[in-house]
């Protein structure tokens, strides 16, 4: 199996047809809401505080994902992870896939990350990846190329 990472910009509803053709292909899918930002949005002062205190991050849009099939719908930034987990240092995204995502043939994340974009656009997806001009495709093909190692060249 072969793990995909797309870069997305807007809620995981965006997605919900695509999210749909995997889950009926037999496929599964990760949600990350992903910075690597050291600071702590608690706006605490201490390292103490900030282990007493509940993640930052709003878990409404991970109950979402959840709610759509996610096999895992995880934030973390700001020295937490929402399945909550405290952290020091910035996360680094390699370990954070292997952690939570093993088993995810695609992962979408929301996030400056470096990764091949994904857009709605009408009945169509639009990727984009950095120095290449942006391809189209339907669903059901873009299902299938996620099977394959390097689907976008």
């Amino acid at each position: 199996m072969h793990q995909h990472l797309l870069r997305v910009v807007g809620p995981v509803v965006k997605f919900e047809s695509l999210i749909a053709a995997l889950r009926q292909a037999g496929e599964r899918f990760g949600w990350l809401e992903y910075s690597a930002d050291l600071e702590s949005d608690t706006g605490l002062e201490s390292d103490k505080d900030l282990e007493s205190d509940a993640p930052t991050a709003s878990t409404e849009s991970l109950n979402v994902a959840a709610g759509l099939g996610a096999l895992r719908a995880v934030a973390i930034g700001g020295g937490q992870a929402v399945a909550v987990k405290p952290m020091r240092g910035a996360p680094v995204l390699h370990d954070v896939l292997r952690e939570y995502y093993r088993g995810c043939q695609l992962v979408l994340v929301v996030g400056d990350v470096e990764a091949p974009e994904l857009e709605p656009d009408a009945d169509h997806w639009m990727i984009t990846v950095s120095g290449q001009p942006a391809r189209r495709w339907t669903t059901e093909k873009l299902v299938a190329a996620l099977r394959k190692p390097a689907p976008w060249g």
